[in-house]
């Protein structure tokens, strides 16, 4: 059993104990059936523990100078229950669950379960060793509520019971990660995971540790990566959790007017305190060294920037800190490891490295893309030429930061609609729309992330108590629709001039951004080899074109290689079977044009046609 010593209480206090969940918490020793139970609570007159070992009669703990209290219990099972009764110095007894527990009861019960890490039998060596920072490869996230994907006769679904079917789901739909919704324990289902309470607990919900390591383990033998959901800045303040944990605000703000968040009902962690510091990049090395986890998507940094998200009380530079060094450390352990921002402000330099005086996240939500592209899809296409710009402004900006464009679960509840309930016009142009903003968002630069659902047309908002809407696909249009999302993702994932030079401004440019009376735009996106482009024309209103003109940039044959509007996918059809030849009239500031068919409300994509070498 590892001891707990002056240099851990130096290290832990500086907010640089990283393996802290190796020192606190209840150590399991299975052979000998004892636990070691030691918590750190400063401001605790006395710590006791309860639980099924003690028939929850409880034994005290003994506490050493630096506020650390610890007890050797023997008689212990694998999967006991137990709590922390603590003692106020006002007197009061509060019972908190451990937050160095792996394992947690099944809600409502709120206690914490003796469990040992165990090794697990991995077998994706050759996954993780092949595995790097998709800079210049395909990166497209399928973000999901495990919960709520398909629920089974009991409610949710086991972790490795939904493994094969869900792998065959994600390998069918193209996708390269899944990003999970919290994974770790929390109290209430309708927190959807972002009110924490056990932060190196797996979430009893689905299964157990191994039920988990299973699921991860069959995702990497199928070469998909997993991405977790982590809200490291704000904690539930339910009574067992780590919200005022000796009865003091011990993790958190001891000013409340930054403490509280009302809007959210939690409360703000101080990551500025070395002590939470050395918890959170603990509770991240954790999923990292124990569960092969990937990358993390970071939730909220907006609220970490700034103190509760408002920029007008100043950059919470105690945050900002805690990002670098939890970046770096990760980073050091795992260097092609993801790290996700979902932020909503224009703070500088959040994708750049640590050391050059960023952040440290190597991708970041382009919220304002997403807001500004839904805003547009959302109008009658009489009135969008008059916003226009907002499907071009996001290309002022789209180098500024490694970007990924998301269509996240935050799009479709509270009244927002589904992604495909969005869309404008009757039935036909409902999906005729999504399908043109799916192009859009596959061919603009950026990496993808979309939520689950979205990939059929669920009609309904996301609700977190029922399965998703599968039996859409039984009818003609979702089925079709689903089908153009996933020759979409394939021909995505083919075309290296869709994401080899995604945060590059020479992989993309403009034929025609200003259109705006017949809402058109046009633009190629480049490979690497820029002999390899692609020539895309999105139309945004309902009219079709037997005759548009052009221009691109070399005297070539040119074919269409995609059209959202193919009878297969539920159009109209109106497609080009036939190559288009460029002529020598300069056009839209090009040397050369071509004159197409085009659809209405639809993506067409056209590539320059290679002669094949005489045999």
């Amino acid at each position: 059993m590892r001891k707990y010593n002056d240099q851990d209480a130096y290290y832990y206090k500086s907010g640089t104990l990283f393996d802290s969940y190796e020192i606190f918490g209840a150590q399991y020793n299975q052979k000998k059936k004892e636990a070691f139970f030691r918590i750190y609570a400063p401001n605790a007159s006395n710590v006791s523990v309860v639980g099924d070992f003690n028939n929850w009669s409880p034994t005290n703990m003994s506490v050493d100078c630096h506020g650390v209290f610890e007890v050797l219990i023997n008689n212990v099972n694998e999967w006991d229950q137990y709590k922390y009764i603590l003692t106020t110095k006002q007197g009061k007894e509060i019972y908190k669950a451990d937050p160095y527990a792996f394992f947690s009861s099944d809600r409502p019960e709120t206690n914490s379960k003796v469990v040992p890490l165990k090794d697990f039998a991995w077998e994706d060596e050759e996954f993780l060793k092949a595995s790097e920072l998709p800079i210049e490869h395909p990166l497209l996230i399928y973000e999901m509520h495990l919960g709520s994907w398909k629920k089974d006769e009991n409610g949710f679904v086991n972790y490795r019971n939904i493994a094969k079917e869900l792998i065959a789901y994600l390998l069918e739909h193209n996708f390269t990660h899944v990003e999970f919704m919290p994974l770790y324990e929390y109290p209430l289902d309708d927190s959807w995971g972002y009110m924490g309470t056990g932060y190196f607990s797996v979430t009893s919900r689905y299964g157990t540790l191994d039920d988990l390591k299973y699921l991860i383990n069959e995702l990497h033998k199928a070469n998909i990566g997993v991405i977790f959901d982590w809200a490291p800045g704000h904690i539930c303040k339910d009574n067992h959790g780590l919200y005022l944990f000796d009865g003091t605000p011990l993790y958190e703000y001891s000013d409340e007017n930054i403490r509280e968040n009302l809007t959210w009902g939690t409360a703000n962690l101080d990551l500025g305190k070395g002590i939470t510091q050395s918890f959170m990049i603990s509770v991240a090395l954790y999923w990292i060294k124990h569960f092969h986890v990937d990358g993390f998507r970071i939730d909220a940094v907006a609220n970490l920037i700034y103190y509760l998200g408002d920029s007008s009380r100043g950059v919470n530079e105690g945050a900002v800190d805690f990002l670098k060094a939890l970046s770096e450390q990760i980073l050091a352990y795992k260097p092609n490891c993801l790290l996700i921002a979902e932020d909503s402000t224009s703070f500088p330099k959040v994708t750049y490295k640590a050391k050059d005086g960023g952040l440290g996240f190597n991708f970041k939500w382009n919220m304002g893309w997403m807001n500004d592209c839904l805003k547009y899809f959302e109008l009658d296409p009489v009135y969008r030429k008059h916003h226009h710009h907002n499907l071009t402004f996001g290309s002022m900006y789209a180098y500024s930061e490694m970007f990924v464009l998301p269509f996240s679960h935050d799009e479709v509840v509270h009244g927002k609609k589904s992604m495909l309930n969005k869309m404008p016009g009757d039935y036909w142009q409902k999906f005729a729309n999504y399908r043109a903003l799916l192009g859009f968002w596959l061919t603009f630069p950026g990496k993808k992330l979309i939520f689950m659902g979205s990939e059929f047309g669920q009609f309904i908002e996301w609700n977190l108590k029922r399965s998703l809407d599968f039996f859409l696909l039984d009818y003609p249009a979702h089925r079709q629709l689903n089908d153009c999302f996933k020759a979409l993702t394939s021909f995505y994932k083919k075309e290296a001039a869709l994401y080899q030079l995604d945060h590059k401004p020479e992989g993309f440019h403009w034929i025609d951004a200003d259109n705006m009376e017949q809402s058109i735009y046009s633009y190629l996106r480049y490979a690497k080899d820029t002999s390899d482009y692609l020539v895309v024309i999105l139309n945004c209103t309902p009219n079709t074109y037997e005759e548009f003109s052009l221009g691109v940039p070399e005297l070539a044959t040119y074919q269409e290689v995609f059209n959202t509007d193919k009878l297969e996918f539920g159009g109209s059809g109106v497609i080009n079977k036939r190559v288009i030849k460029a002529s020598k009239q300069s056009y839209h500031k090009m040397p050369y044009q071509i004159t197409i068919r085009l659809a209405p409300l639809s993506v067409t994509i056209l590539k320059r046609k290679v002669k094949k070498n005489a045999i």
